[in-house]
């Protein structure tokens, strides 16, 4: 039986399935071969589950016991005085004891709960966030503060309970249930502790001692007379509950790691559990042994987080290592929220590409890449997709291109510029489009040019995304030699319509970003503008525009600014003295 052969040295030829070997078949891909496979049996967790487990757990379940207690007081309205009189009974055991030494101390802690220190830490902990720029860390912390703050002051509005009818000695404001200064430093320490501190000791530590610091908080505002203790041990549990529950779900530890080094963080960490997952998943699911896993070009991708699989010692291949990408819902939101700025920016571009869920992106980039394989585009072999957790991490494998460099790296001649120019002619004639041809995305492998990162590639795209392809490759090339030898070695595969069509299409952002810092830089050091080269070297053509309004446009425009105003009159009331935080 023939299948497709993927061997490093003939990505078009024909491979053979191989023997059976203990009732499993195999194969050779680039010249590795793939055994071993295992099917995921039914109800075993998958390699990377989902990060509601142990504490998380028993958080879940106390908030939840939290909420069927707030229930029942509204069910079942005389419920109210059996929990009056066990209150009464602690309030009074407090009242006895105090001594002026106590309150002092009572006093003391009490302090912790105050407007103004609350206020400082919560500023202090978002001001930290956005300097390191871990933007998902700063929203689960305001989600959380908003959960806490929202629900307290509703629950106090709708029970309305009265202050303990006990002499008090502190200030108060508001109803007394549920009590909203010890849920409002409550969820504040703990969501310090999970946006602030690496997982680990530190961490635990911090937690531990936060909970006890609140209980002698929770005493201490007891002592004083100011809440019922039912008022205090249930903040005590919904709060932490909430800032548990807010971090696991919203910024898991495996996905979102706590660290103070600024700079790009769509990259993943891969080592701990997630690594140990991934050499499983890939080990199980594509027969493939991994002995290491390391970031890999991760300077040219925003994405994903690509990696280098290291793989064991073997004399059934001759590969050392294997490329992979790393998919996870952190990508597709972040792709979701760049491509809703650009709509803003420049409205929707032409055959843009909506992924409803990470299996559905990584289904579309393993489709193309075959298809292109198909169509003789010079590309990695695919090896296929592994899932680490279902619907929220998989893993893209393909060939580890060795002995290859970026094209702008590269020594490019006369060759290798027709070479690269008739990958766009095949292209075109393959009614395929790339939609990011960048230097990083450009490979010069044994003098010939190879295509990676087909994420974005588009099937029957539209004349406009193929007139783009054109111009970012035209674009590389000439940053390694010049605008007018391009432009003639362009001529002998395209007309010069063609290339005057696909640089009245090109503006800033149809240029990669890594392309236009390299213009940027070159028109700075040497006065050279290349774009305006080539469109002079062209027969004369009308830019083509880009900005584009429709009703999805407006709409997010509007919306965008009536979220601006919102957060600016928040930030106006913090300054005035009011507000959540």
């Amino acid at each position: 039986m023939d299948r497709q052969d993927q061997s490093p040295g003939n990505p078009g030829a024909v491979a053979r399935e191989l023997d059976l070997v203990g009732g499993r078949r195999e194969f050779k891909i680039a010249g590795i071969t793939v055994a071993g496979r295992r099917r995921r049996p039914s109800g075993e967790a998958a390699p990377l589950p989902r990060d509601l487990r142990g504490a998380a757990q028993l958080w879940l379940l106390l908030g939840v016991l939290t909420l069927l207690i707030w229930v029942w007081l509204f069910v079942v309205p005389t419920s109210t005085q059996w929990w009056t009189d066990q209150d009464y009974k602690v309030l009074t055991w407090l009242v006895d004891m105090r001594t002026d030494a106590l309150t002092s101390v009572a006093n003391g802690f009490n302090f912790l709960t105050s407007e103004w220190f609350i206020r400082v830490l919560r500023i202090g902990t978002l001001l930290s966030l956005i300097f390191v720029k871990r933007w998902r860390h700063f929203f689960a912390f305001l989600i959380a503060v908003l959960i806490v703050e929202g629900t307290g002051d509703v629950l106090q509005d709708m029970i309305g309970r009265q202050r303990p009818l006990v002499p008090i000695l502190a200030d108060w404001e508001g109803a007394s249930h549920p009590s909203r200064p010890l849920g409002s430093l409550a969820v504040t320490l703990g969501a310090m502790a999970y946006s602030l501190l690496p997982h680990g000791f530190r961490r635990r530590a911090v937690l531990v001692g936060s909970g006890v610091l609140m209980l002698l908080v929770a005493v201490s505002r007891v002592y004083l007379g100011v809440e019922h203790p039912s008022d205090a041990w249930v903040s005590l549990l919904f709060a932490p509950a909430v800032a548990v529950l807010t971090f696991r779900l919203f910024a898991p530890e495996a996905a979102f790691p706590v660290t103070w080094k600024r700079g790009v963080t769509a990259h993943l960490d891969v080592s701990g559990r997630r690594g140990e997952a991934i050499k499983h998943a890939v080990r199980d699911q594509l027969g493939i042994e991994v002995v290491a896993i390391e970031p890999f070009g991760q300077e040219g991708s925003g994405g994903s987080t690509p990696l280098r699989l290291e793989l064991a010692p073997d004399d059934s291949h001759p590969e050392d290592y294997l490329f992979a990408k790393l998919y996870s819902q952190t990508h597709l939101r972040s792709d979701r929220w760049y491509k809703v700025g650009r709509t803003i920016l420049y409205g929707a571009l032409e055959d843009e590409l909506r992924f409803t869920s990470v299996r559905r992106l990584v289904e579309y980039e393993d489709y193309i890449q075959r298809l292109m394989r198909d169509s003789e585009i010079p590309s990695a072999a695919p090896f296929g997709i592994v899932e680490i957790t279902p619907e929220r991490e998989y893993l893209m494998v393909s060939q580890f291109l060795f002995g290859s460099e970026e094209l702008t790296e590269a020594e490019v001649d006369v060759a290798v510029i027709d070479d690269a120019l008739g990958v766009i002619r095949k292209l075109w004639d393959s009614g395929l489009a790339h939609r990011d041809i960048k230097p990083a995305n450009v490979m010069l492998r044994d003098g010939r040019v190879v295509l990676i990162d087909v994420a974005f590639g588009t099937v029957r795209p539209s004349p406009w995304r193929q007139a783009v392809d054109l111009a970012n490759m035209m674009v590389i090339l000439a940053l390694r030699t010049d605008a007018k030898l391009v432009y003639e070695r362009a001529l002998l595969q395209f007309d010069s319509y063609d290339i005057a069509e696909a640089f009245a299409a090109t503006r800033s952002v149809t240029l990669p970003s890594q392309s236009r810092s390299s213009l940027a830089l070159l028109k700075r050091e040497k006065g050279v503008d290349l774009v305006r080269e080539f469109n002079e070297m062209s027969p004369h053509a009308e830019p083509i525009s880009i900005q584009r309004w429709s009703t999805r446009r407006l709409g997010l425009t509007l919306g965008a600014a009536f979220l601006a105003m919102l957060v600016l009159s928040v930030v106006i009331s913090e300054l005035s003295g009011g507000g959540i935080l």
